[in-house]
């Protein structure tokens, strides 16, 4: 009995052990290679692989190390660097001339405009019989030189009695004579002097005021290297608004000496540049503030108001010291019309004579002292950066006529 049960149990066993073969086998087939793929054409050719050149038998010599021509370097691409931008250098600030005898200097100049009126004086008076009709001519060529009527009658009253005293005449006599009542009639002792230099504080304040065409712009920033010239430092207040080039004017003059210019939008408000240019004044503690107004003429009513309202403003800061007013020497009789209406609206305390040397009419001077009762303190006697001097009565009456 034990016999078959043990005979049973081997038989289970083999039969397990071949049943487990079986499945084994069915589970380890072998996998099934996929199919070739198709040739890439565009792939490149295979490289050699290490040990296929050595091959192929070499039958040339081997060369050695020194033999064998380095690859040349190639030249390093320039790399373009960006441009460099230079900054524009700062003009160079300008050393004016000196103002002190500068009329002397330009009297050559003065003199060959005027001998119309100097030199038509003494040959007249130079004749032997002076009449009526002498007397007559002289009266005509002062009153062609500007004097005006009234100067002109005086002048001629008193030339008459003195040439009656006199009795003979030689020329010097007469030109003597001439030089003295000509220097009578220009006023020798009016203060003409710019006043920049307040009682107390500073910055001295001169308002430059004048109708179109005048040059008043530029007689503003000659003005400032005359003050840079005898040592004053300047700011520059470029009130005049409504001409485009106005304001790049003036502050091309303020550069050329080293002057700051304060300037404002292209058609704003002049009275407000007028008071920024003050207050900058103050705060740079600059010895003088020079303001150009716009040029306005003299019929304009509106124009002249605003011309009060920018006195009115600097003055919230401080006095003004100077109100000078630029006139044409050219214009003649029609300046005194100006002058007269300008002194209305502001009060003018000097005047500046521009384009003296191109005219023979030198009697404005007078005249529109006369009319005004405010001295020429300035005047204009060509287009150089330096051609405006300080007026001074006896060069100029020297100047008149001639040696």
């Amino acid at each position: 009995m034990e016999t078959i049960i043990l005979a049973v149990v081997i038989a289970v066993v083999v039969l397990g052990a071949l049943g487990g073969l079986v499945v084994g086998s069915r589970r380890r087939k072998p996998p099934v290679a996929p199919p070739p793929s198709p040739p890439d054409l565009t792939a490149p050719e295979a490289e050699p692989h290490v040990g296929e050149e050595a091959e192929t038998p070499r039958d040339e010599p081997r060369r050695t190390i020194e033999e064998v021509d380095l690859p040349e370097a190639s030249a390093p691409t320039a790399v373009e660097e960006p441009p460099v931008v230079e900054e524009l250098a700062a003009p160079p600030i300008e050393i004016p001339e000196p103002t002190a005898g500068r009329l002397v200097r330009l009297r050559a100049r003065l003199s060959r405009s005027q001998n119309a009126l100097g030199k038509g004086l003494l040959t007249l008076l130079s004749r032997e019989h002076l009449d009526e009709d002498t007397w007559e001519e002289i009266e005509d060529t002062l009153l062609t030189a500007d004097v005006g009527v009234q100067a002109t009658q005086e002048l001629v009253e008193r030339l008459r009695e003195r040439v009656r005293v006199l009795g003979t005449r030689t020329p010097e006599e007469l030109r003597g004579l001439l030089r003295e009542e000509l220097l009578t009639l220009i006023g020798p002792d009016m203060d003409r002097t710019v006043r920049t230099e307040p009682d107390t504080g500073k910055p001295g304040i001169v308002m430059v005021v004048g109708v179109n065409g005048t040059g008043k712009t530029t007689t503003t920033g000659k003005l400032a290297r005359v003050l840079v010239a005898d040592g004053r430092s300047v700011v520059l207040g470029a009130a005049d608004t409504f001409r485009a080039a106005a304001a790049d004017q003036l502050q091309t003059w303020g550069e050329r000496v080293g002057a700051h210019t304060v300037r404002g939008p292209e058609g704003g408000d002049p009275a407000s540049v007028a008071f920024d240019a003050v207050k900058e004044g103050k705060e740079l503690g600059a010895d003088v503030v020079l303001i150009d107004t716009a040029g306005r003429l003299h019929t304009k009513t509106g124009l002249m108001d605003e011309l009060g309202k920018v006195k009115r403003v600097v003055e919230k800061h401080a006095p003004l010291d100077e109100v000078l007013l630029v006139l044409d020497a050219t214009t003649g009789q029609n300046g005194l019309v100006q002058a007269r209406v300008f002194a209305e609206v502001v009060d003018i305390t000097g005047i500046v004579l521009t384009k003296l040397d191109g005219t023979a009419k030198g009697g404005i001077v007078v005249s529109v002292q006369r009319e005004l009762g405010v001295p020429v303190k300035l005047v204009g006697l060509g287009e150089g950066a330096d051609d405006l001097a300080p007026f001074e009565p006896e060069a100029f009456v020297d100047a008149l006529i001639g040696d």
